[in-house]
């Protein structure tokens, strides 16, 4: 299990960092807007400050609020929707596999060169193996899906009628939207 977040050395108090960061990652505020909202409420930062807290806390607070998301969700309704989507990275052709959740948050993504069971397989296993087995999983007509749900023993769980995988579908959309504006991806880790 990772650390939990350290405010070690930091003279603001850990609730107000945390409430800076959130007002800039949840909602479409500049660094100078949450300074100015801080500001109203009593507490005097820089915007600088609370860039350097978005850039160290970021990704920790991201975490956390996903981990918490996900174990509430494993007793309830918890759905599923599978998909990949080609990617070009460098002129060869990549497919990106990516789970997405009933509310449209993305839970697992995986880079592979095939499109066949192996990777199929590979990529559920890793999903499942991080948030446990779904009521439900939700893909399209590909029948690495099938055989992959079959050897894990869940293909009574799939679902692959028309339309019903919308949701993943849709989610490629800003993915599509950076890929072009960065004119393709040159390495893996930029995705």
């Amino acid at each position: 299990m990772p650390n939990p977040v350290s405010f070690r050395y930091f003279k603001i108090s850990p609730e107000i960092i945390q409430l800076a960061v959130m007002l800039y990652v949840r909602f479409p505020l500049s660094l100078r807007n949450v300074e100015d909202l801080l500001h109203e409420c009593g507490v005097d930062v820089s915007y600088e400050s609370v860039r350097y807290w978005w850039h160290r806390f970021g990704s920790q607070f991201a975490s956390q609020i996903k981990k918490r998301r996900a174990g509430g969700m494993q007793s309830s309704n918890w759905k599923w929707h599978l998909d990949e989507v080609f990617v070009k990275m460098n002129g060869e052709r990549h497919y990106l596999w990516r789970a997405v959740d009933h509310e449209g948050e993305v839970l697992e993504s995986y880079v592979t060169k095939k499109r066949n069971k192996k990777a199929a397989l590979k990529f559920m296993k890793k999903a499942m193996r991080r948030y446990g087995s779904p009521n439900e999983i939700v893909t399209d007509r590909l029948r690495s899906y099938g055989a992959a749900a079959k050897e894990l023993g869940c293909a009574d769980k799939q679902v692959t009628q028309r339309w019903a995988n919308n949701r993943a579908e849709n989610s490629h959309l800003p993915f599509r939207r950076r890929e072009r504006a960065m004119l393709r991806f040159r390495r893996m880790h930029s995705l």
